[in-house]
């Protein structure tokens, strides 16, 4: 079985296989794979949760049985941890953390040494291996060693992605750290480069991480920008992958609008863009307007990333606040992708509101239908003919999209369309087709 999902391995802790027996496991024969491929060492990091010193624990004993050394990052948004990685120069970088999920949750992924996903190949023989018997204990084990220097040579590593002459001074930002794994580098990063930051979720305890803060809830730091009569505000997620963007007035400047500003307005504009399934259409008119091209993949940074290195191109993401910026960083990080903005800020003399102008986000709805069996709606023919006949009512100006979810049997009914009275009503007479032609549960 495969135990990967699109974003490592994910679930409520105390809960296979998200337990420290487990996390034990998986780095002996993870370590085993490593140490078959030549591989020495890994670096290891992990967000605020409060399970994350133990599964670093029962990883750390696993990588050393199979003769592994970990280098111990302690707290670090997942990039830092990805970009120490390559720095050290170690076989693969770890990260613990569930990402935006709340406390109870947490995951284990792995980056290679390059600092992107580990590939294809390699986690195949992870999980195929975690299914056979536990490999033998290595002759010489390995040895552990915590860095101390981690989060100054993350910051600074931040800092370098942007030109050194550049200067936020007389920039008031609000940063919501979300409790999370940037509560430390986010506003350090800022501060070392001359703004005046108000750091909000930055006093984690181990269970208040995501905890309506961050990039997930954005309304605590909406109310603060304008509050503080701040020109902007950034929201981390609880790994600080992921960014949400406030301007001076209180408005969400999404994934979506940061992909916008930044093919746009960057000094070397991009050639070409990739979003997801979920990336609102009004960014694709946007960028056709100005002659830049967008393509589509799966919703998830590994596929917009696959997708980026088969275009050549460095700019992609989500709405949900994965930006990647392949000229910057091999990984989405959500403090890099702030500082483009601010350098565009800094450069252009003007606001993130008059930035972000330039795009409108087109009216969206979306309905999920629980089956009581998962079914293809494709399969049926009068659905099949009603989805052709709303996609034709749509025109290019609007866009249907009907997926099957991965995780359970729900179908998800997605229009997007220039009316929004339009696009709510065919998404909820589509769905309602969707359950009477396939039996809601």
């Amino acid at each position: 079985m495969s135990y990967f999902g699109t974003d490592g391995i994910r679930g409520e802790f105390g809960v296979l296989p998200i337990t420290p027996e487990f996390a034990l496991k998986l780095g002996r024969v993870a370590g085993h794979v490593f140490a078959s491929e030549g591989g020495k060492h890994v670096v290891m990091g992990r967000d605020t949760r409060q399970s994350g010193e133990v599964l670093e624990a029962a990883l750390e004993a696993g990588f050393s049985c199979a003769g592994i050394n970990v280098h111990q990052l302690g707290v670090l948004p997942t990039p830092g941890i990805a970009h120490l990685g390559r720095a050290f120069g170690a076989c693969a970088a770890v990260v613990i953390s569930a990402s935006h999920n709340p406390f109870h949750d947490n995951g284990i992924k792995f980056f290679s040494g390059e600092g992107k996903k580990l590939d294809d190949r390699l986690q195949s023989r992870i999980s195929e291996a975690l299914d056979q018997p536990e490999p033998a204990f290595s002759a010489r084990l390995g040895h552990s060693q915590y860095e101390l220097d981690a989060l100054g040579r993350y910051v600074e590593f931040c800092k370098s992605t942007v030109p050194y002459h550049l200067s936020l001074k007389g920039l008031k930002i609000v940063i919501d750290c979300a409790h999370g794994a940037g509560f430390a580098a986010g506003p350090q990063v800022l501060r070392e480069l001359g703004a005046d930051v108000i750091a909000i979720g930055n006093a984690p305890d181990g269970v208040n991480i995501n905890e309506q803060c961050g990039s997930t809830h954005p309304e605590l730091l909406q109310k603060t920008v304008i509050r503080e009569k701040a020109d902007l505000g950034i929201a981390l997620d609880g790994d600080a992958d992921r960014v949400m963007m406030v301007d001076h007035r209180g408005r969400l400047v999404d994934g979506d609008a940061i992909l916008y500003l930044l093919a746009t307005q960057r000094q070397h504009n991009a050639i070409g863009v990739v979003g997801t399934l979920m990336s609102n259409m009004g960014l694709e008119l946007a960028l056709r307007e100005q002659s830049v091209d967008f393509r589509r993949a799966k919703v998830g940074d590994r596929y917009v990333m696959a997708e980026l290195l088969a275009q050549g191109w460095v700019l992609g993401g989500e709405p949900s606040g994965h930006v990647l910026c392949l000229d910057k960083s091999n990984a989405g990080d959500a403090i890099i992708a702030a500082l483009q903005v601010l350098c565009v800020m800094v450069e252009k003399g003007k606001s993130l509101a008059d930035l972000a102008s330039g795009m409108s986000i087109l009216p969206q709805t979306l309905v999920n239908v629980r089956l009581a069996v998962m079914q293809d709606p494709y399969a049926d023919p009068e659905l099949s003919k009603a989805f052709q006949n709303a996609e034709s009512l749509l025109g290019d100006r609007g866009r249907l999209l009907i997926r099957k979810s991965g995780t359970e049997p729900v179908i998800r009914v997605m229009v997007e369309g220039e009316s929004e009275t339009q696009v709510s009503q065919l998404a909820n007479e589509l769905a309602d087709q969707v359950r009477l032609r396939l039996g809601a549960a």
